[in-house]
């Protein structure tokens, strides 16, 4: 600054402040660019699926998502339940409870259902919510060789059978029983509701078997994927 040809005599950094605070003269600072590509990069897959909900063998095709329960005195407080369930018999491979619909919820809930199973490669069908389009939820998927699939943007149906087994799980068993006042009791409530679909419901679909029978008839005669 001290050097400007068109100053009489040098000034400094702290008399030109002074002057700018006295006309109240603001300076505008451009904003330092970010590479945010690494926080923006999602992952899209397209509807491999295609509807074909129906599957020859456990372990051949599984569908994910994610579901917003209440909690609370009042129902007051809401937690999201995810599970990863096997279109072959409609069994619920793993489930899990967290405050919001995040990739790292997401992963949990396919790992479990991965420790559950072994070393099994499904086609792995989700919407494309935020959890399921990410980079750790893709890299994920990656290093358990699956191939992904995604339901087309608006589209539900594309995901029928997971929504169809939440419909069922919201009005057969939660809204059978009183709210829970607490997160504990939520996730009593909620394993209680998954294992009543798993061992004790029996849908017309699987010859009146639950689909834990249907899944044990198929792996103790050596029928899977």
């Amino acid at each position: 600054m001290n050097k400007e040809s068109n100053l009489s005599k040098a000034v400094g950094r702290k008399l030109i402040t002074r002057v700018m605070n006295a006309m109240n003269v603001r300076t505008t600072v451009r904003a330092k660019k970010h590479n945010r590509r690494e926080e923006t990069e999602i992952y899209v897959k397209e509807n491999v699926l295609n509807r074909e909900f129906t599957a020859e063998a456990p372990n051949q095709k599984w569908v994910s998502d994610f579901t917003q329960v209440s909690y609370g005195a009042y129902g007051q407080y809401s937690a999201r339940v995810s599970v990863v369930l096997d279109l072959y018999g409609g069994f619920v491979l793993a489930h899990n409870i967290s405050e919001t619909e995040t990739s790292a919820a997401a992963i949990q809930t396919f790992q479990r259902a991965f420790n559950s199973q072994g070393n099994v490669h499904p086609l792995i069908h989700t919407d494309r919510g935020s959890a399921y389009t990410s980079k750790s939820f893709n890299n994920y998927m990656v290093n358990h060789d699956v191939q992904r699939s995604m339901s087309r943007p608006g589209t539900p149906y594309d995901n029928a059978v997971m929504e169809r087994w939440w419909n069922d799980f919201k009005l057969r068993w939660m809204d059978k029983h009183p709210t829970p006042t607490t997160l504990k009791e939520l996730r009593k409530l909620v394993s209680a509701g998954v294992d009543y679909f798993n061992y004790m419901y029996r849908p017309e679909k699987n010859n009146d078997l639950t689909p834990y029978e249907y899944r044990n008839e198929a792996i103790v005669s050596g029928f899977t994927a």
